[in-house]
């Protein structure tokens, strides 16, 4: 939500990428909820910790946020594959079917859609091709 905050700002000004982020922070919510809601099915607890706050929200650039983003989603799969890792070690072949189905194969989706926008931010450049990137930005 930091990302899409910043972005959004009058300063920033660039409604689509602030979009793209304010979605991708939905997305995780709704992964979160699967997760619970799984677990929940299963006989287990949820323990909640507290969220800190995010160590960057200011960007000198998209191209610097989205780097950001893409290292956040390689931290994601990595801890997903963890627990995975540990699934299997506990023969727990229900979690790992359910995080292959639910999680694993978005996060390469993701990553490789990431790369995408960090190479084509790399072409545009700044100044009119960022403005051109956010214009164009689905």
């Amino acid at each position: 939500m930091a990302m899409a905050t910043y972005f959004d700002r009058d300063d920033v000004a660039l409604p689509n990428i602030a979009s793209f982020f304010k979605s991708s922070c939905a997305e995780e919510k709704e992964h979160a909820e699967k997760l619970i809601e799984y677990q929940n099915k299963r006989g287990g607890r949820v323990a909640f910790s507290p969220i800190a706050a995010p160590a960057k929200t200011e960007f000198a650039s998209p191209l610097e946020a989205f780097e950001a983003a893409l290292q956040l989603e390689k931290d994601v799969n990595a801890s997903l594959l963890k627990l995975h890792a540990t699934s299997d070690k506990h023969n727990d072949y229900q979690m790992s079917d359910f995080l292959e189905g639910e999680y694993l194969k978005e996060q390469v989706e993701a990553n490789k859609e990431l790369a995408g926008y960090i190479t084509q931010l790399k072409r545009v450049g700044d100044g009119l091709g960022i403005y051109h990137f956010d214009k164009t930005f689905k």
